[in-house]
Parts: structure tokens; C-alpha cells; sequence
């Protein structure tokens, strides 16, 4: 019986346009489009936020992590939507580490991690409880926002079925961002979902939190970007470089005979009894400077002086300040910046002394000057132009 050929031309059309379909949306979308995130060599195109060279170093093509200080390193570019693949794996179990999606320039107030939206990497012997999972939790940190899918009653997101493999083992992550929306695929297939996040671009970020981890195949697609409006973005790179690695006192000056400094991991700590002082002063020096200091006040008789030159000094002791001080024991910051001629002081993001910076900006060092007990964290500056 002969084969009507048209018809033999259908059903081979209906064979082969699944087929078709799969090929074109790997071309299209899929991981053809992917670039490597890390070069294989060194750390360009990454920021070490908070963070020495010490914690973060190749080992046969593999970006390691010591986990000590805790803090992050992040892109040096921002992004909206995205699909990022990545392979990690934790050395030691119970390890703890996580990736910081849309995320801002340094670290918020009080803290070694930056706002916006984490992927967590926890390690299986860490262990799940009511309020996490060791499987790929994702939500919103420090002033960041989120609505969960597959929540309870949080900002969290909980995965739906528990996919990761055990330390030594590689895990493998597909994250999309996409319009606010956020998806993680854990070795294979997507369990945790979250919409509505604020921000919805920013930065990404790999973060250092004890655990000794090792990630691979850093990869990234980006997306066609949408518009968006203004509170929906991260805030952008301001030039800030970390002045305390987390590890030691290198990059600060103090006499041999002074011990009551300590490096406590992201706190730099100054353990006088009240009424003690001293003087910590960077070796750097800086022209038109701007930086952020972040202070917690142990006791009543507390405080910190920040001097940079001798027109520039920001008492926290001086009732116009102390004002605006949380209470004792909560941390506080510490802004400066110059702009047209002015130098303008933020405490806890209130705008508080305008000085006249018309006698010149020479280079100079930050001397921080403590009294009686306090910590000190996200220590950074910038050398700004000068103003016009």
C-alpha cells in the first residue's frame, strides 16, 4: 500500500519539533549563553568586601574559602536578572556559608553581611529545624524584603524536598532572578521559590561564615532588564575599601606596649576599663576623605573619637551627637562625605554637622581614639576628588 507522502511529512514534522524546541531553548536561554563568573587566575571582577586575601584563594581551579572572618566578597558589577550556576561543597560538615543575591556596596550597620537576599549554604550536619533547613532556604537579611513561596509565617522560604549530598560531596546550584522573583534549583531541580524581593538588583555575593568551603563552575547568564524604580535597587559601589581584615591589627599603628586591642573576627574590640583611652591610627592616609565607622558603646562611660587632620573630628560624646546614639550596646554608624565645599556627618542616618572644608583636605591618617570599652566594625574609606 503506498505512503501518502504528505502525511509521512506530517508525522515526521510532529517527531521532530520537540526536539527542535529543547535544541533552540538551550541556544536561546540556556547554558550556551552562560559566562564563566571567575577568571581562574585571580579575583578580578570581584570586590573582597570585608575580607583579607587570606580568606579567599584558588586551588586547582577551585575558589576556596577559609571561612574566617566572616564576611563577603561581591561582583564589582551590579545585576537585575540573571540565571547563575555554581558548584559547592563543604569540607568540614556542619559548615555554613551562603550566596547574597541583590545586594548593596559594603555591609550593613552592625553586622559582616550586606543587605539583600540570601541562598543559604549550610552543609547537612548543620541540621534542620523548625526555623531552617540544611536544604536551600532563601530569604531577605538586614533591611531587604521578601515574600516567601512555601513559607511559615516568615521571610523565609523553605525548600519543598531535600536534595543536597553530604560533605565532601559537590552540590550544584541554578539560581534565577528574574523581575523580583527568585528560584533555586538544588542538583537538578527547583525546591525554593520567594517573590516580591526588594532589592531586585544589586550585587552578588559569596559569603565567608566559618564553614570551609570550596565552590566551582562559577557561572552567569544575564537577562534582558526591566525598568525599575529607585527603591528597588541596591545602592551602588561609593569607592569604600575595608580598613580591618577581621584576622589582625594590620593597617593600623599602636605602641608595642598596647594590648587592650583585640581582632575578634569582624569586631575590632578595645578593652579598657573606664576611663582608659588610647589611640589606633591607620597607615594608610587619605586626601578629602569619606568613610563609615561602626560603633557599639559597652558601658555609660563609653566612647569613640574619630579624627582624621586636625579640622576633622567626630566626638560621640558631643550632646549633638549623642542624640542620635542608639542605647548602650546597640551598634551604631558613623558616616562622612564631602561634597561642594561641605563635609557632611551621618549618625544612624541622620544628617547632624555641616563643616566648611575650604582650608584644604591634606593627606591624613583615621585615628580612632576609644575610651573605656568598645567595638568597633565595617571599617571603610575612600579618598574623595576635591570638592569644586
Amino acid at each position: 500500500m503506498p505512503i501518502d507522502k504528505r502525511l509521512f511529512r506530517y508525522f515526521f514534522a510532529a517527531l521532530l519539533t520537540p526536539w527542535m524546541l529543547v535544541v533552540t531553548a538551550r541556544i536561546v536561554g540556556g547554558q550556551d549563553d552562560m559566562r564563566p563568573m571567575f577568571n581562574g587566575k585571580d579575583f578580578s571582577g570581584w570586590v573582597r568586601t570585608n575580607t583579607p586575601s587570606q580568606t579567599w584563594t584558588y586551588q586547582d581551579d577551585v575558589v576556596a574559602c577559609s571561612g574566617t572572618p566572616i564576611g563577603e566578597i561581591r561582583t564589582d558589577k551590579m545585576y537585575q536578572n540573571f540565571i547563575m550556576e555554581l558548584e559547592w561543597r563543604h569540607m568540614v560538615p556542619k559548615g555554613n556559608a551562603g550566596v547574597f543575591i541583590w545586594a548593596d556596596d559594603i555591609t550593613a550597620r552592625g553586622v559582616p553581611f550586606h543587605r539583600g537576599i540570601e541562598v543559604q549554604v549550610l552543609e547537612n550536619a548543620y541540621g534542620d529545624t523548625k526555623s531552617h533547613t540544611t536544604h536551600g532556604d532563601i530569604f531577605p537579611i538586614h533591611g531587604a524584603t521578601m515574600t516567601p513561596v512555601n513559607g511559615r509565617g516568615g521571610g523565609r522560604a523553605f525548600p519543598i524536598e531535600n536534595r543536597f549530598k553530604p560533605s565532601p560531596e559537590w552540590n550544584h546550584y541554578r539560581i534565577e532572578g528574574r523581575d523580583g522573583e527568585i528560584s533555586l534549583a538544588v542538583n537538578g531541580k527547583i525546591v525554593t521559590r520567594g517573590k516580591n524581593c526588594v532589592p531586585r538588583k544589586g550585587y552578588i555575593c559569596l559569603e565567608s561564615e566559618g564553614g570551609v568551603v570550596q565552590y566551582r563552575n562559577v557561572r552567569i547568564q544575564e537577562l534582558p532588564a526591566t525598568d525599575l524604580a529607585p527603591e528597588n535597587v541596591a545602592i551602588a559601589d561609593r569607592g569604600y575599601r575595608s580598613l580591618y581584615t577581621g584576622l589582625d591589627l594590620e593597617g593600623w599603628q599602636l605602641p608595642k606596649s598596647e594590648t587592650r586591642w583585640h581582632a575578634q573576627d569582624w569586631v575590632l574590640s578595645f578593652q579598657g576599663e573606664s576611663g582608659e583611652t588610647s589611640r589606633l591610627v591607620s597607615t594608610e592616609k587619605f586626601e578629602h576623605i569619606g568613610f563609615v565607622v561602626d560603633v557599639r558603646l559597652k558601658s555609660e562611660s563609653s566612647n569613640l573619637v574619630i579624627e582624621v587632620g586636625p579640622n576633622h573630628r567626630v566626638d560621640l560624646s558631643d550632646p549633638l551627637v549623642a542624640m542620635h546614639l542608639e542605647a548602650v550596646g546597640s551598634w551604631n554608624r558613623i558616616e562622612s562625605a564631602e561634597a561642594g565645599g561641605v563635609r557632611s556627618i551621618w549618625i544612624n542616618g541622620k544628617q547632624l554637622v555641616n563643616q566648611d572644608t575650604s582650608r584644604g583636605s591634606s593627606d591624613d591618617a583615621m585615628v580612632l581614639v576609644p575610651t573605656g570599652a568598645v567595638e568597633i566594625c565595617n571599617v571603610y574609606a575612600r579618598s574623595q576628588s576635591p570638592s569644586p
